[in-house]
């Protein structure tokens, strides 16, 4: 096996799945492979699929061995190489994206030479997957900053994804470990990443990330709103499987508007953006200073507007306004696209975007 073949391979196969995986002139993406795959486990990568399999139907519609293939896989999951669960006795995988996947799963694995990769590769990467359609996060706006008329879809509300849910963890921030690494710590909460699951127990097993209770589910997001951080989860109506909770300053998504100048519509869907009514505004600056986290804020002569093409809605200029001055208000229809139903419809809906065949890893 020529190894410099296997990881080029492997590329391509990451950036043939729909979330991509673009090249660079000087080969970050393939040190960051080598980093994270042995020879053999980026084969073996390369032979699964996006749907769930066990290793004996791995086995069979590959012909591998069956012998020890169990173990490589179980490994490769606890490495953040594959996605792993277990259900009872037995275990099921299959294969993930560079993001959110692979890059998110490195939580453990994460050091100096990972995160200055990294940080090269992040506004390749960037450029490449903000310029494609689905967006893959969607915001989830603080409840509380929706008025009472407002009716809020059930995949736009933290509570529903809370309250459908059976199984919580959470786990240190990837982006924020990597900033952290790098030398720009994070002042604001770092064990901010929530998963949860519709099936109970399902994380007991979990070889990072904390088991919570949903009580305690509740008070984290709650602190995260304190702290300023933004809700958002998959750009998906049903089956999301994390809320992250994230800041301008270490999120790769957020970081893209800022850092990439891509439009915030283009990096997140959200169904809101914000308005500020300048007969009751005080003046006082919180909203903009302490509160957004995109810079949809603008002050001219002590007069504060939103620029609504940069609002993401996520509410946090809302929640802390001492004269309630600022409201959500929805989209126009013709500027929000419903998320996909699934994550197999998101795949999908993206492939075609993109122009990428993905049918043999479905």
């Amino acid at each position: 096996m020529n190894t410099a073949d296997v990881y080029e391979r492997l590329a391509k196969v990451l950036d043939t799945l729909p979330n991509g995986f673009p090249r660079t002139e000087t080969g970050e993406e393939i040190a960051l492979l080598k980093k994270i795959f042995e020879p053999e486990e980026a084969e073996l990568f390369c032979d699964m699929r996006l749907t769930f399999e066990t290793a004996e139907q791995v086995a069979e519609r590959t012909g591998r061995p069956l012998e020890g293939l169990l173990a490589r896989l179980i490994r490769m999951g606890q490495h953040g190489q594959l996605f792993a669960i277990q259900f009872g006795e037995t275990w099921y995988f299959k294969m993930l994206p560079w993001v959110f996947g692979i890059y998110e799963f490195q939580l453990g694995r994460m050091d100096r030479e990972m995160a200055e990769l990294a940080e090269v590769y992040m506004p390749v990467f960037g450029r490449q997957f903000f310029a494609n359609k689905p967006q893959l996060m969607h915001v989830l706006p603080i409840e509380e900053t929706l008025t009472p008329g407002q009716e809020a879809l059930p995949y736009e509300k933290v509570s529903a994804l809370i309250e459908k849910s059976q199984a919580f963890m959470v786990n240190e921030c990837i982006c924020k470990k990597e900033r952290g690494i790098m030398g720009s710590p994070c002042e604001k909460p770092i064990e901010v990443c929530l998963a949860v699951a519709p099936v109970p127990g399902v994380f007991d097993k979990s070889p990072v990330g904390r088991v919570i209770t949903k009580e305690q589910a509740y008070e984290l997001l709650k602190r995260c709103e304190e702290a300023g951080l933004v809700h958002m989860t998959n750009n998906l109506q049903n089956g999301q499987f994390f809320i992250c909770n994230c800041c301008s300053c270490c999120c790769g998504v957020l970081r893209s508007i800022h850092e990439l100048g891509i439009p915030a519509w283009d990096v997140v869907n959200s169904p809101y953006y914000a308005v500020i009514d300048q007969d009751t505004c005080m003046g006082c600056g919180i909203c903009r200073e302490e509160r957004c986290q995109v810079s949809a804020i603008d002050e001219e002569d002590n007069v504060y507007r939103v620029t609504p093409e940069q609002c993401i809605g996520c509410g946090l200029c809302i929640s802390t306004c001492p004269v309630q001055a600022i409201c959500l208000v929805r989209k126009d229809a013709g500027k929000v696209a419903p998320p996909p139903f699934t994550e197999d419809a998101w795949f999908d809906e993206r492939g075609r975007f993109r122009g990428v065949d993905f049918s043999r890893f479905k």
